[in-house]
């Protein structure tokens, strides 16, 4: 690893104090997002239990809608964009080109975020008001493709957030330019090396989303054009909205990288192996996108075997991952007096609320990964595709391995960014503690009931039928599920109290060593072809046109750009006018019941 070798008087804030009021500023943003969408999850728990009811049914899809928006996408990439600016300033030792730049794209973030979040209280009102012609109103979840559409002023705050993540890459870029003209030869540094392997895999998934939206999306809800294709936006969407869970995972993978062996008491096992996998991520995580559409009509079967097949081959990332972190974890451990086959494990600073946080963070991580593969298997996803057994695994991974290793990295990074020291830090390592305890509830109830086929994404998953459950009882399911989002409530209010208090603690020298020493095998152990990027963006751009030129030029060819005509929901029906198909309706009714008698 390039050497980024500070005393712990070194603080980043002392180094580089514009950049630290960057970092926090993304960071408070990334706060207030997860506060908000915090409560909205804690709301949804208990609504979907029955436990406590504070909204009507249809007033929940606003707050899954906020749940989704606020801490997918607003909380995980606010922090990204605050630890990257963190990463790229400290491994390179020097501060943006032109700060203009860097103030621009936290502002387009910021006014984009402002503006969604806009439309999407807007559905709390009983009465929203007109905006731009049409009812401000944006219920449309985070998969925001038709026929769900929402007003035009949402999909405008996207762009704007989206264009602002684009240009913090392009000054990360910048940075990187400046820093190689004056160390030419040098390997780059391998926080920063992580830092555009990232942006690299986000401008080719992204340009999925943004297609998505400016071309078809946009113009539909602005009634500029009066139809378009389903399954195209659908695609589109789904091209991004794979890869975009890496964009929230790969920062926690710099963390664990980066901060966590030296947290350990070690050093990083293998800067080659940690460059490796960032490549992977690139030529990988793009082609994978319709494994979310095995449900979908309109995509033949063989073009959803051979993106089965793609995603398969993310498990090696992964795996090498997990290989990589135990590793430096167990090296310094020893190095702390650990022995034995896992002795070494009582070694570790359980004490340490980051060090316990990022490492619960890990393991809730493989097991997420294991139920990954599940999903990506085209069989066993027709069983749990609808089901809360998503819900589950999308806890375990963006809820748990990327939001608790954000926390845990927060308690590592704060007293640097702001010279205070850290307030509570016994009550810190309860709070991790409490988050996983929380989770281990909430996604055990999700995983279960999905295999029993309750469904998600509704208020109402109770229906009108019993279902067959091998081991405990419904009951059981729902007390864990609200049990658990209650805990995770309570962890986050936790979270965020040691936060402001520890802001605000200007009085106190930190106690925190931002040493960051170099890996056992460092860079001038792998090839330099790895630090060559357009090898690689050559070589994901053809990886990508192989997955999708043909699924999409038949979807095209069957559809039409701009398709067959499609309302948005809710879709209503005037069964007074159509006599005949409500007799029609009634009659299948009346047959599929009589079947139904015969066969039991």
């Amino acid at each position: 690893m390039s050497g980024t070798e500070y005393t712990a008087s070194d603080l980043f804030v002392e180094r580089f104090p514009d950049q630290a009021r960057i970092v926090r500023i993304a960071f408070t943003n990334a706060f207030v997002a997860l506060g908000v969408g915090a409560l909205f999850g804690v709301l949804q728990a208990l609504h979907r239990t029955e436990i406590l009811r504070i909204v009507e049914s249809p007033t929940y899809y606003t707050i899954l809608t906020g749940h989704g928006v606020f801490l997918v996408i607003s909380f995980t990439i606010f922090f990204l964009v605050g630890l990257y600016q963190w990463a790229v300033t400290d491994s390179l030792g020097r501060r943006p080109v032109d700060m203009r730049v860097t103030w621009t794209w936290l502002g387009l973030m910021s006014v984009g975020t402002l503006i969604a979040a806009i439309a999407i209280l807007a559905g709390f009102l009983d009465d929203p008001p007109d905006v731009l012609g049409s009812e401000l109103s944006a219920d449309v979840l985070f998969t925001f493709y038709a026929p769900l559409q929402a007003h035009p002023l949402f999909y405008v705050g996207l762009v704007l957030f989206v264009v602002g993540t684009w240009l913090a890459g392009f000054d990360w870029f910048r940075s990187w330019w400046a820093w190689k003209s004056d160390n030419p030869g040098e390997r780059i540094p391998l926080p920063t090396f992580m830092v555009l392997t990232t942006m690299i895999m986000w401008y080719i998934s992204s340009i999925g989303v943004a297609t998505a939206i400016l071309a078809f999306i946009l113009p539909w809800s602005l009634g500029i054009t009066e139809s378009l294709n389903p399954t195209l936006t659908r695609t589109l969407f789904w091209y991004f909205g794979h890869p975009v869970v890496y964009f929230w995972l790969l920062p926690a993978y710099l963390l664990w990288y980066i901060v966590l062996p030296h947290l350990s008491g070690g050093r990083l096992f293998s800067d080659p192996l940690a460059r490796v996998v960032f490549i992977l991520f690139i030529l990988l995580s793009t082609p994978v996108g319709i494994h979310h559409q095995y449900l979908d009509p309109g995509i033949s079967e063989g073009f959803k075997f051979i993106v089965m097949t793609n995603t398969m081959f993310l498990l090696l990332p992964s795996l090498l991952t997990a290989f990589t972190v135990v590793a430096s974890m167990e090296h310094g451990a020893r190095q702390r007096g650990g022995e034995g086959t896992f002795g070494w494990l009582t070694a570790l600073p359980w004490r340490d609320p980051a060090f316990t946080g990022m490492a619960l963070a890990g393991l809730v991580f493989a097991f997420g990964g294991f139920t990954g593969i599940v999903n990506a298997g085209m069989n066993i996803n027709y069983l749990v595709h609808n089901a809360l057994w998503v819900p589950g695994h999308i806890h375990t991974q963006v809820g748990t391995a990327v939001a608790l290793t954000f926390m845990a990295g927060t308690y590592w990074l704060l007293p640097q960014l702001t010279g205070n020291r850290l307030v509570g830090r016994s009550v810190a390592l309860f709070q991790v503690v409490l988050w996983f305890v929380g989770i281990i509830f909430m996604t055990n109830s999700m995983y279960r009931g999905g295999l029993i086929g309750m469904p998600r994404r509704t208020a109402e998953p109770q229906y009108a039928f019993d279902y067959e459950i091998g081991v405990g009882s419904v009951t059981e399911l729902d007390v864990q599920l609200a049990l658990g989002g209650t805990l995770l409530f309570i962890s986050t209010l936790l979270f965020l109290a040691i936060v402001l208090l520890t802001l605000f603690n200007n009085d106190s020298e930190p106690i925190v060593d931002g040493t960051i020493p170099p890996a056992l095998s460092g860079p001038e152990d792998s090839p330099r072809i790895l630090d060559d990027l357009r090898v690689w963006v050559a070589i994901a751009l053809v990886l990508v046109i192989f997955a999708y030129a043909f699924p999409l030029a038949n979807i095209v060819s069957r559809g039409g750009l701009f398709g067959p005509d499609i309302s948005p929901f809710p879709v209503v029906t005037d069964l007074a006018s159509h006599p005949v198909t409500v007799d029609a309706v009634l009659t299948l009714q009346h047959g599929v019941a009589t079947a139904t008698a015969l066969i039991t």
